[in-house]
């Protein structure tokens, strides 16, 4: 149990009435790190740790009872005692507001979760201050303290805080508790701790070439400013990866949540301040996205953009970044790193395994509710196959379980709600467009709910038309699109992927026939910064599929690699020289 005295002194979680803190639940106070020389930690050569694996993903089966139980307890922290109170952390400083904006349950949303600050112009200005004030320290602070941080908070999240991460990210974010743990668990511990492995590569990076008498070395400066992130509702991990990579590179961050996983991410930032993150080094700021942004993109020391979101989003920020930079705004050229939409396909093959081509679309379009960037929303089958293809799709689509997957009595539903109301909105008013267009039909599912929750059906619906919009458009939710086309219009039917849409994120081909597969990448190239053979197009794990597109999907930086790491920093080239002239003359001047 936790003792008298540490739990008076707790405030990471606050709620309306006082309630009875568990063993369990996140609590943690900001760290005062006293100052230590740089150099102390440099007397040896460090490795991080060996024999790096990626996170076991627990499996949650039937005969789990003991994680079942961990997780349940978890869940009641977070729904008995009224709504928690999220504040502004700055500068290590704990801040409420008056203005909050509350964060509902997707899957209830008469249930406030929380009560979240929300962040005036003059506190945004506090964060980058307090960011400005940190990065000095934070810059100087050596690798092995810095990698240290994250490694710690990596295995805090694996053990100690495992199923308050997982009932923070299902109960804000809709998540069921496999998808979760995929999520806020696994990957999110993996890119902390390949983030390390990769940063130790990185700083080992030296020039290969010298001259007698000369030392050549590189160093990897952090950015000279601040970073800005600005995180999405629907992954924790990346939330993580979008603060912590560029933290752990020497740099200082605001951040800029998602309202809808401010719960998961202000239990995140707590976690890492449990692990030892000096105050000021991530500054949390959930309010109104243009207010803080503009505040942000203001200041004569911005140095990035660390981005995941919508395409129309980005594109504006990053087009008011340039307009900034024209106007000599900033004292660098700010880096512009993003992550947005997608129109991912899977294109079947005739040679295709039939069944397995079909389970696979089915998890791709309709895991976590469509809600992944990478997921299946157009999917080509060609005539041969599609009236067996259908007809196990649709049978297989009756099957999915939707529910509360934070309800005890719903926790192993395959489908939960989607994330808010202007997203059930859009995707139900694309379900009804259905119904009244004569180029498509609703082949399964086009249902919706918003009683309650914010229920959509997984829907497939069938083109006639290879051009058509709801090839094109993201939806992020459950629709899938689905095209007919003539066995003999293989090529041709590439050629449409490749082209009818603005978007190149992720893509699949489902084939046993090698010279389809081989024809399939070559020329779908650049439709798919992650292109799968015989797999969905969702679930890239970090070391082992970097992800990312090109395109309209974003500046392709590969979260989950060393490549995104190298954004966050600025080389500075070392010549020492060991030799003293003796004349100002070449060889050729004594003819």
């Amino acid at each position: 149990m936790l003792r008298r005295t540490t739990v008076r002194r707790l405030t990471t979680l606050t709620r309306n009435k006082p309630i009875k803190l568990t063993p369990r639940l996140l609590l943690s106070t900001p760290h005062n790190v006293t100052p230590v020389r740089t150099f102390a930690s440099q007397l040896a050569q460090v490795k991080t740790p060996p024999n790096l694996q990626n996170e076991p993903v627990k499996n949650f089966g039937f005969n789990d009872t003991k994680d079942w139980d961990l997780l349940r307890a978890s869940l009641t922290k977070f729904t008995d005692e009224g709504a928690l109170q999220v504040p502004l952390v700055i500068g290590g400083n704990k801040i409420h507001r008056d203005q909050t904006l509350p964060q509902l349950n997707p899957a209830n949303h008469s249930h406030n979760l929380a009560d979240v600050s929300q962040a005036t112009a003059d506190d945004v200005r506090a964060a980058i201050d307090a960011a400005k004030r940190a990065k000095l320290k934070w810059s100087q602070t050596s690798f092995t303290d810095r990698a240290a941080i994250f490694l710690k908070a990596a295995d805090l999240i694996s053990t100690k805080y495992r199923y308050d991460m997982l009932a923070a990210t299902m109960l804000g974010q809709g998540k069921n508790v496999y998808q979760a743990e995929i999520d806020c668990v696994a990957e999110l511990i993996d890119f902390f701790k390949f983030n390390v492995k990769y940063a130790e590569e990185l700083y080992g990076v030296q020039p290969i070439q010298t001259s007698a008498g000369v030392w050549n070395r590189s160093e990897y400066r952090p950015l000279e400013g601040f970073v800005y992130a600005v995180t999405p509702f629907n992954f924790t991990a990346i939330a993580a990866n979008l603060v912590g990579a560029p933290a752990l590179m020497g740099n200082t961050v605001v951040w800029k949540p998602s309202a809808t996983a401010a719960l998961s991410n202000y239990l995140l930032l707590t976690i890492l301040e449990e692990a030892g993150l000096p105050s000021g080094v991530i500054n949390f700021v959930p309010g109104n996205p243009v207010e803080v942004t503009d505040v942000v993109l203001a200041d004569r020391d911005f140095a990035a953009l660390h981005f995941t979101g919508s395409t129309d989003v980005f594109k504006k920020l990053y087009h008011e970044i340039s307009s900034n930079v024209a106007k000599d705004k900033y004292r660098d050229f700010p880096r512009i790193v993003g992550e947005t939409g997608g129109k991912n396909f899977h294109l079947i093959h005739p040679s295709a395994s039939l069944h397995h081509s079909v389970l696979s679309t089915l998890r791709g379009a309709f895991e976590y509710q469509g809600q992944k960037c990478s997921a299946t929303s157009r999917v080509y089958v060609p005539e041969s196959l599609w009236p067996e293809f259908v007809n196990v799709l649709s049978s297989k689509m009756a099957q999915i379980s939707i529910g509360n997957t934070a309800d005890s009595t719903a926790l192993n539903s395959f489908m939960g709600p989607v994330i808010h109301e202007p997203s059930f909105n859009k995707l139900a008013a694309a379900i009804d467009h259905a119904k009244e267009d004569p180029e498509l039909e609703i082949i399964s599912g086009g249902g919706y709910d918003s009683s309650q929750g914010y229920y959509v059906q997984p829907t497939l619906i069938k083109t006639t038309n290879p051009n058509h919009e709801y090839l094109t458009k993201e939806f992020f939710g459950p629709i899938l699109t689905a095209y007919v086309y003539p066995d003999s219009q293989f090529e041709q039917i590439m050629e449409s992927i490749d082209s009818v849409t603005k978007y190149g994120l992720t893509g699949s081909i489902f084939a046993r026939d090698r010279d389809a597969v081989r024809a399939a990448e070559e020329n779908l190239r650049y439709a798919a910064g992650n292109f799968y053979i015989n797999d969905k197009s969702t679930g890239a794990v970090v070391g082992q599929q970097w992800f990312g597109g090109a395109r309209a999907s974003g500046t392709n930086d590969k979260a989950g690699s060393g490549n995104i790491l190298s954004r966050f920093v600025s080389v500075r080239n070392i010549k020492e020289n060991f030799y003293e002239l003796t004349d100002f003359k070449y060889p050729s001047n004594y003819q």
